[in-house]
């Protein structure tokens, strides 16, 4: 979603954005000069972004829906998507090497920005917790890839679980009766443990890759407001932490954090927010 965007307009008509290398703008090469008649609405913006200290930026322009225009997107796509993937797998890799050395990120989540680490690390969960000054018995949730991990970190995944993840169509955090094989300070006194599938691309494939549940807290100290936005987050955090991964951190977009709900076994639930 990050790398590319697709806006109906019109039944016919969308607006596109693709980010793509700024020396590589496909202003001319494939538009005006390939298809003349391909309905450019703007070109690039003036700023590049930052992805991962690559020259990016964002192109936009109007898609008139027929097979001519659809062939000539589909090649923009194939040339250009390959190359972001290319520097997001590199981030990755950066990052699992410092979560694998027991270090924190400050990362880009599903949600907010998010203060992360090894889940499974107590020594490296602890660190967080300094970080945010914050006492241990509040507990901090953990992000994973794919449903089909939940078994591993949860004694008994009930079923209104898998219901409640399949029809979310927001971010959505759920408090599960009695976590395991985590981190002991990660499980609230009842044993509970709130976990979250991401969605977001750059922290699924993180933890995909990582193969482990990550910390998710938000990037603040306890008690403050949590950050909005990269630029929004104090400079004591990122000090703080080992890495700060280079995605997204240009998005000035407000994001939310996630709706909560705990379940028990035997169907009852909370809506907690």
């Amino acid at each position: 979603p990050h790398l590319f965007t697709l806006i109906p307009r019109t039944e016919r008509l969308f607006s596109v954005t693709l980010l793509c290398p700024r020396e590589q703008l496909p202003v001319r090469k494939y538009g005006a000069l390939c298809c003349p008649d391909f309905p450019l609405a703007h070109g690039a913006s003036d700023r590049p972004a930052d992805y991962n200290g690559a020259n990016l930026q964002n192109f936009s322009f109007a898609f008139l829906f027929n097979k001519r225009n659809l062939h000539l997107l589909q090649k923009m796509i194939r040339t250009f998507v390959p190359v972001l993937y290319g520097t997001m797998v590199e981030e990755i890799k950066k990052t699992c090497d410092v979560l694998h050395a027991g270090g924190l990120i400050l990362y880009p989540t599903d949600t907010i920005w998010g203060i992360g680490c090894d889940a499974t690390n107590e020594s490296a969960v602890q660190k967080v917790y300094e970080l945010k000054q914050r006492v241990d018995n509040k507990a901090m949730l953990v992000l994973v890839d794919s449903v089909t991990r939940l078994s591993a970190y949860v004694d008994e995944v009930p079923d209104m679980a898998w219901e409640l993840i399949e029809l979310s169509e927001e971010p959505l955090t759920l408090i599960y009766p009695e976590g395991k094989n985590l981190a002991g300070s990660l499980l609230s006194e009842d044993g509970s443990i709130g976990i979250r599938v991401t969605k977001e691309m750059f922290s699924q494939k993180l933890c995909e890759r990582f193969r482990k549940p990550l910390v998710s807290t938000s990037a603040n100290i306890s008690g403050e407001p949590s950050p909005a936005n990269y630029s929004e987050i104090s400079d004591e955090i990122k000090k703080g932490v080992d890495y700060i991964v280079n995605y997204r951190r240009e998005e000035k977009k407000s994001a939310q954090p996630s709706h909560i709900i705990k379940i028990w076994r035997g169907g009852l639930f909370q809506l907690i927010r």
